[in-house]
């Protein structure tokens, strides 16, 4: 049997945990309570399923918003239904509720009664747990993976050994492998940028924005000649979603990035953020941007605006946004329509600084096993199904001959979920597949219904990002995650704060300066060169 080392009977030590700003500490006891590890549901061979456990695991997981149109639970899904079935687990799950996933994780960890796996951003990137994966291990809340990945997880652990790039990215710096990843395909590293309804700028003849001016001329049209009460909208999930829109302009982020020098920065305290402040203060003063950009913190918020003609211009999802809203908004009006549009740039024909552009490895929707478990082995048998062929496919296509058949080979949706009269495609797929988890990415999965979704593919990987994002699965030392958990959190909830007042107008744009000096008596350099440090290492791994 594989223990973990060092693991104790009962977990110790106070656990930081941010919320809203505010250090919530918690003394969390045993998850093991002293009891013996059973054997019986792993003893068969890994990699063989089903194995017909007797316990039940339990896992908490954000659901996938389309899927709440069908059941309130995973397990009811036909996807929960057909995994349980493969594999021979029962699963217990626990969704928090659409946009309160950061509280209701914060909450679940104080909580002294964690699951059995956790999914969770445990990367110690902003929105993630703080510290990092390092912190979460020496908080005991979840475990090292190494010896279980070893012995009882053959599907994974192949991979690891075929992607040293994969292997390099979900590990800590101390050789530690803290989750079952998320692993995107070559093809599904972009996935969202700036949209626009097409249909209203043929109707107002114009073109496509490309630059900045161009954007203020449409929107101001939007306005003005459609009645449009919120030209441009977007999410606001700890902070204004827009990927760097508008703000990338100007050569910098609104957040940690990569500069030309390979040097990290923190975008939101460079001189040119001043000036990408000055244009969002302007927009939003003049009615462009939504008055309530602020409150939109979950899908249902901006689904309504996109969907009633409230907003003409978004940025947001190639599949859960463009796809969705076109399927819905021409059962309406035929001729709704929207476009991908370029990240913006000052100049016409400058390539974008900045935009969306993820790595392989997606730390957000990636599952860890808690150091609660009283079963590990199956807990990590269980995850390591999906990096199986037949895993693949349940978790990428669903249920062969119901969600999809295989011609020459090859998968395809069936009928059934690619041409329902009532729900979408992205809805259909959410209740057979897992759109987002740990598992391994297919690139012949394809949610595009619409052409526009093809090619706004091509349009927004035509960026900089590449060379810029700063990767979230950099591990500090756990002496510089107690650092940047002291440090990181405060920074980036008094910026969040002053980034609404600037933009609001409640602070004038005179106190930039004074806003980067606290920032800097806050500790960003500090905070800044643990992550160059860290940076540092992930490259040399």
């Amino acid at each position: 049997m594989v223990r973990h080392a060092g693991r104790k009977n009962s977990r110790s030590g106070v656990i930081v945990i941010l919320a809203a700003s505010v250090m919530l500490a918690a003394c969390s006891a045993g998850g093991r309570g002293g009891k013996e590890e059973k054997e019986s549901a792993v003893a068969s061979e890994p990699g063989k399923y089903p194995i017909r456990a007797e316990e039940t695991l339990t896992s908490w997981e954000p659901m996938d918003t389309n899927l709440s149109a069908f059941v309130t639970n995973l397990a009811d899904s036909p996807f929960g239904k057909q995994l349980e079935k493969e594999t021979g687990i029962k699963v217990k799950y626990t969704h928090p509720a659409d946009g309160q996933s950061k509280d209701q994780f914060n909450l679940l960890i104080a909580s002294n009664n964690l699951p059995d796996v956790i999914e969770y951003n445990w990367s110690g990137g902003n929105g993630s747990y703080p510290g990092g994966p390092e912190k979460a291990i020496a908080d005991k809340v979840i475990i090292p993976l190494n010896p279980y990945i070893d012995k009882y997880a053959p599907n994974l652990k192949k991979l690891l050994e075929q992607d040293k790039e994969l292997d390099k990215m979900i590990k800590t710096d101390s050789g530690n492998y803290y989750v079952f990843p998320m692993i995107r395909p070559e093809n599904g590293l972009v996935f969202r940028g700036p949209m626009i309804r097409k249909d209203w700028l043929d109707e107002l003849k114009l073109d496509v924005p490309v630059t900045i001016d161009d954007w203020y001329t449409v929107l101001k049209a939007f306005k003005e000649r459609k009645g449009a009460a919120s030209p441009f909208s977007a999410l606001y999930q700890n902070e204004f979603n827009i990927q760097d829109a508008f703000i990338g302009a100007y050569k910098t982020a609104n957040r940690y990035y990569i500069d030309d020098e390979g040097q990290v920065r923190y975008g939101p305290v460079d001189p040119q953020f001043k000036e990408a402040l000055t244009l969002l203060r302007k927009w939003y003063a003049e009615g462009l941007i939504d008055k309530d950009f602020a409150l939109n913190t979950d899908s249902k918020s901006l689904d309504t605006k996109m969907l009633n003609d409230s907003t003409g211009a978004t940025v947001h999802l190639l599949s859960g946004g463009m796809g969705r809203w076109m399927d819905t908004g021409k059962k309406k009006n035929p001729n709704f329509q929207l476009v991908a549009a370029p990240y913006p740039t000052l100049t016409k024909g400058e390539r974008p600084f900045i935009g969306q552009r993820d790595f392989k490895y997606n730390p957000a929707a990636s599952k860890a096993v808690s150091d609660a478990s009283k079963n590990p082995e199956l807990a990590v048998r269980w995850l390591d199904y999906a990096y199986g062929e037949k895993g693949s496919l349940l978790f990428n296509f669903g249920t062969e001959g119901d969600s999809y058949t295989l011609n020459n080979g090859t998968p395809a949706f069936t009928d059934k979920i690619a041409k329902d009269g009532k729900y979408t495609l992205q809805q259909m797929i959410s209740q057979y597949t897992k759109p987002n988890g740990p598992y391994l990415g297919d690139s012949r999965k394809n949610f595009n219904t619409f052409k526009q979704q093809d090619e706004a593919l091509k349009i927004w990987s035509e960026t900089d990002a590449a060379k810029h994002v700063m990767p979230q699965f950099i591990t500090p030392t756990v002496e510089e995650s107690k650092e940047i958990a002291k440090l990181n959190t405060a920074i980036t909830s008094y910026k969040e704060e002053m980034f609404i007042k600037f933009v609001m107008g409640k602070e004038p744009l005179d106190k930039f300066d004074e806003y980067v000096k606290r920032i800097k008596e806050m500790g960003i350099d500090r905070v800044t060169k643990i992550y160059q440090d860290a940076f540092d290492r992930y490259n040399k791994r």
